[in-house]
């Protein structure tokens, strides 16, 4: 991989903020605030890039565009992705706020190519003006190269300064597996199978047993996909750290209108944690989630 990959293929714009272009799409990154419980409140902790594609001008799905890109192009993106996110980051979010950017191991096949990729991310920081400790790399479900590579190459973004984030978390073995080998700071709880947890008393107690688990560990938690009042209350009472979804706040393009929570604090208190009320015990009708399906 060149030492320029990612940013060779920006465009900067008056306004401060980047799109990216690969191939016949225009790419821009939107972002989702993540939300974390204080004092009774909700308050912004983090932003979490997403990719947003379009076609002569056309808004595309993102597994669309990722399914017209070759497999020996998935670094290249992936790299493209992660450029534009922090870029976009640096000209339009809070200062404070923390931002997830996706990994996907199975393109990290040697160590030479986690080094290049270590290496222009750092580029892109300072240009950012974004500090290390500031980016947390999801580490999603994709099957790595190895397991040896796998855990050398998150021992390199640790040893960058990085924060490390288990994806789609939702308890099988290879979930499990991969929280003990990884030790992340943080786990995003899969939404489709917290909502199935959340529908019963029995499911309710043992998510909240994992939750304390994992905190107990210090590891912090996220519960994406949140979209109802009612999950909202149950992932405060379940003890989980941060919770993301639409209920909250949808994404916003860059540039968005998240920077003036640069006025406030940095964890601004936004809203106020009481949504509808609902007990464990009552079942809920399953939901279709708009899922990010995209870094």
């Amino acid at each position: 991989m060149s030492r320029s990959i990612g940013l060779a293929h920006i465009i900067r714009h008056d306004d401060g903020t980047s799109s990216g272009v690969w191939g016949i799409y225009t790419l821009q990154s939107a972002f989702q605030p993540i939300f974390t419980f204080k004092d009774g409140k909700l308050a912004v902790a983090a932003f979490e890039g997403l990719i947003r594609p379009f076609r002569d001008g056309e808004p595309q799905s993102p597994m669309t565009f990722f399914s017209t890109c070759p497999a020996a192009d998935r670094l290249h993106v992936e790299a493209l992705t992660r450029t534009l996110h922090l870029l976009n980051a640096g000209a339009c979010l809070p200062q404070e706020a923390s931002i997830f950017v996706n990994f996907d191991p199975s393109v990290f096949t040697e160590r030479s190519i986690a080094d290049n990729a270590l290496r222009e991310m750092r580029l892109v920081l300072h240009e950012a003006g974004i500090d290390p400790g500031r980016v947390v790399c999801e580490v999603t479900e994709q099957r790595p190269a190895s397991q040896e590579t796998l855990h050398s190459f998150v021992a390199a973004l640790r040893g960058n300064g990085f924060r490390i984030a288990v994806d789609d978390y939702g308890a099988d073995d290879s979930d499990i597996n991969r929280v003990k080998e990884l030790r992340p700071d943080i786990v995003k709880f899969d939404a489709t199978w917290i909502t199935q947890l959340m529908e019963s008393g029995a499911g309710f107690a043992l998510l909240t047993t994992m939750v304390k688990s994992f905190e107990d560990q210090g590891i912090r938690t996220v519960f994406e996909g949140i979209e109802e009042g009612w999950q909202l209350e149950l992932a405060e009472k379940s003890g989980a750290s941060m919770v993301q979804g639409f209920v909250l706040a949808r994404p916003e393009l860059a540039p968005t209108s998240f920077r003036v929570l640069d006025k406030a604090a940095p964890e601004t208190v936004v809203a106020s944690a009481a949504p509808v009320p609902a007990s464990p015990q009552t079942p809920r009708p399953a939901r279709a989630f708009g899922r990010r399906g995209a870094p």
